[in-house]
């Protein structure tokens, strides 16, 4: 089993797979970086000093936990309940950049492909009629 375990991760597949993996990962982490700290940021400010990632709207007001003089709890913290928007807003944006980045890549990966392909020699051009001819002739003097 460690031995097939070895081989399928020598093959290249797996391997340039895996990187790629890698690559997605931190690829996304730039791009939510470049949304979160560059890109939003300008948008709040125009928007009158908002910042995405708070926008929410609260559907329970959280309150912290509530303690005597001695220490006992007299009442445990609620957690805010919120849908939280803003942070939605700022994923749905780094979805589209890190859409079309990829669209670009592909794009641009289709041209090369279809650049090689017209660069690739060409089948050679069917033999003409006298061609044809002269080699039905030959065929017919070696059987003779």
């Amino acid at each position: 089993m460690l031995k097939e375990f070895k081989q399928f991760i020598a093959k290249g597949n797996v391997v340039e797979m895996a990187v790629g993996l890698i690559m997605a990962l931190y690829f996304g982490a730039i791009v939510k970086s470049f949304v979160d700290d560059i890109i939003m940021p300008p948008i709040g400010m125009l928007l009158g000093g908002v910042d995405f990632s708070d926008l929410k709207m609260v559907l329970q007001d959280g309150s912290p936990a509530v303690t005597d003089a001695s220490g006992a709890t007299l009442t445990e913290a609620v957690q805010e309940v919120a849908i939280n928007y803003g942070v939605f807003l700022n994923n749905i944006l780094t979805f589209i950049i890190v859409a079309l980045a990829i669209f670009m890549v592909v794009k641009a990966y289709n041209r090369m492909k279809r650049k090689q392909e017209e660069e690739a020699p060409a089948a050679p051009p069917a033999p003409s009629k006298e061609e044809q001819l002269l080699e039905e002739i030959r065929d017919l003097l070696k059987k003779n």
